[in-house]
């Protein structure tokens, strides 16, 4: 489970050129601006990131008029990504360690964008337990991940803002899912509509494996189009080998959306050699995007070119946001 907020330290504090009251603070791959003198290099703060959804409390009122939503803005000309709160917010008698989870304990929920009306449909129930959700975290939080897997090659992918879905074979059984439910067919539903146009469940049975497909549904109606295409498309980004309970490494992903005739989130690089770097990684996604050279990406997905599990995080994928995207949707 991502922590929305945790207890972290305050690494790093610098001066922000014209700004006499503010001043950049480093938490953990972060920056953020907070008020000059109000915390100390070393200090343990609360730290919540981007789209954590506040309670309606007294202590965040002031969070009103952005709905309660930490989100992503600019001051001063630096962008200042999550916020900090003292220790003083916490709850009386709560276990002050570094990197405490404290969600829960302040009753901070995640910000989910609505489901676009042409993707609804009636659920037949929850996501399939044999299929891992569709979930990257955030480079800022990995520094460890870098630590231990700098140099690995790996493939870059751009992130595309549409929603999610899941389309798998599974003996006989043929689904469709949302990020969180599977779907009833539903001539409808985009969703469905663009599996049956692309014959995928008698593409995936022509192959004789198990397996599902995850990708992006991008295009009108979903998430304001950013990328101002014409209907609805889905492009993929993984294929789960169902049977053997593992990931197609790069090689074996792109061979097999070959066979199968379906199209790819775009690939950006092949050949990348992961830094150690987390400023650098943000500034790779920093970028505009393939699809649409006049509108800036959402960002990348970073994962090595053959599939590697991490004993903390599992799987070894993580995502860079574009900070220039994230001020472009206020």
């Amino acid at each position: 489970m991502r922590k929305l907020a945790s207890i972290q330290e305050i690494k790093a504090l610098d001066p922000i050129p014209g700004a006499d009251a503010i001043e950049r603070a480093t938490v953990l791959g972060w920056h953020l601006v907070v008020k000059k003198g109000e915390f100390k290099i070393g200090e343990q703060v609360v730290y919540c990131e981007v789209d954590s959804l506040m309670p309606d409390d007294p202590r965040f009122t002031f969070l009103k008029p952005r709905g309660m939503r930490i989100k992503t803005i600019k001051l001063r000309g630096q962008i200042s990504q999550g916020i900090c709160f003292p220790l003083s917010i916490l709850p009386k008698g709560f276990d002050v360690r570094d990197d405490e989870d404290c969600t829960q304990a302040l009753g901070i929920t995640k910000y989910e964008p609505p489901v676009p009306a042409c993707l609804n449909g009636i659920a037949k129930g929850a996501f399939p337990s044999l299929i891992p959700k569709t979930d990257e975290t955030r480079v800022q939080v990995l520094q460890e991940v870098l630590d231990r897997y700098q140099g690995q090659m790996c493939y870059v992918t751009e992130k595309l803002d549409g929603s999610s879905v899941t389309i798998y074979v599974h003996h006989e059984n043929f689904g469709v899912c949302t990020r969180q439910f599977e779907l009833i067919e539903d001539s409808e539903n985009t969703i469905w509509k663009i599996a049956r146009e692309l014959d995928i469940e008698n593409k995936i049975r022509a192959t004789g494996i198990n397996m599902a497909l995850q990708g992006e549904v991008i295009g009108e109606g979903v998430q304001g189009n950013p990328l101002k295409l014409h209907g609805q498309r889905i492009l993929f980004f993984n294929v789960f080998d169902m049977d053997r309970r593992v990931y197609l490494s790069f090689d074996p992903w792109m061979e097999m959306m070959q066979r199968l005739n379906l199209k790819t989130v775009p690939v950006i690089t092949a050949d990348y050699k992961l830094e150690n770097d987390i400023n650098a990684i943000v500034t790779m996604a920093t970028r505009k995007s393939l699809m649409r050279p006049d509108v800036w990406a959402e960002g990348i997905i970073i994962r090595p070119l053959t599939e590697r599990r991490d004993p903390v995080i599992g799987r070894v994928s993580f995502k860079a946001i574009n900070p220039e995207f994230l001020l472009g949707q206020w």
